[in-house]
């Protein structure tokens, strides 16, 4: 391992270590803090941010949409803080600082008619805290992506397996290991708003542009009997702690078209979004991939991300 990856990954390790026994409140305000002077050097971040969110709300004026800007990349900031609140704070801790839930009966309904559970779970608030809170209520399976820097994978891993949720590869025994644990009724997360690689989408609207989207969950749907939710951890901000909702995805997620599907995946992820747009990480390049671009990645086919197997 490269030593500016071992002293990076020390440095980011000891500040979540550190986090681990803040508040979010006390989060909040040292991200008030530190994001401007990230977003000034932050120039990519805040570039796509501009440009996504230029995108999705081109009926508002320049200056809300900076502001707008402004406060999106705060709250990826308080992100970077809370993890270490989440994957390394006193369990109780962390439960304690879900201040309300709404839409739990949609995992309670789905349990009395014995149906899994397909969570949604955008880059919006706080997603970790998502994984805690139903991991430490029900089984619940997730897909993991080792991170970039491989020194962090230990410490991320025990995170966000600490309350009981099983991580499964983001390969074709991940997906097997997803239907299983839908065919045991059984809930599982996967996140809605990642750009697949080639082959392993359709191009489907996100406010009002084409994006290439994941076709996963149709495929999931389609073998399982599953309930599809939307599941989201909103930062209460100066009050500290969240709000966690969890809210009726679209009913064209059900469709048998895949396209169908995946347009009823962004019109889910939209609703979230809607909750809290400054909240969304709009710095992600959402839109990176394009109708057209296609024949241009030769040997894509060999490349497939999400390849299901016929029974």
């Amino acid at each position: 391992m490269p030593l500016k990856e071992k002293l990076n990954a020390g440095a980011i390790r000891a500040l979540w270590k550190r986090f681990s026994r803040w508040t979010p409140a006390r989060l909040w305000r040292l991200a008030k803090i530190v994001a401007p002077l990230y977003a000034l050097f932050a120039t990519r971040e805040r570039r796509v941010t501009r440009q996504n969110l230029r995108q999705a709300y081109p009926h508002l004026d320049e200056s809300v949409r900076r502001e707008m800007a402004a406060t999106s990349i705060l709250h990826s900031v308080a992100l970077a803080f809370e993890v270490g609140f989440v994957w390394r704070g006193d369990p109780q801790s962390v439960a304690d600082a879900v201040k309300r839930v709404e839409g739990f009966e949609l995992f309670e309904e789905a349990q009395r008619a014995g149906r899994g559970v397909i969570v949604l779970a955008p880059h919006i608030g706080n997603w970790e805290m998502v994984n805690f809170w139903l991991s430490s209520r029900m089984t619940f399976t997730a897909m993991y992506d080792p991170p970039r820097i491989a020194a962090l994978d230990g410490v991320i891993r025990h995170g966000r397996e600490r309350m009981g949720a099983t991580l499964v590869p983001t390969n074709a025994r991940g997906v097997a290991s997803l239907l299983k644990a839908l065919n045991r009724a059984e809930a599982i997360g996967i996140l809605p708003d990642q750009v697949p690689d080639w082959g392993s989408g359709k191009f489907a609207d996100f406010f009002g542009h084409p994006a290439y989207t994941a076709t996963l969950l149709p495929k999931l749907v389609a073998r399982t009997n599953a309930r599809v939710v939307v599941g989201t951890a909103l930062r209460r901000c100066n009050q500290g702690g969240f709000t966690l909702h969890f809210i009726e995805a679209d009913p064209r997620v059900y469709d048998a078209d895949e396209a169908v599907a995946a347009l009823g995946v962004n019109k889910s992820v939209e609703r979230a979004i809607a909750l809290a747009p400054t909240q969304y990480q709009w710095e992600y390049k959402r839109y990176k991939r394009t109708p057209g671009q296609l024949e241009e990645e030769p040997g894509w086919k060999q490349r497939r991300f999400y390849r299901m197997k016929k029974r």
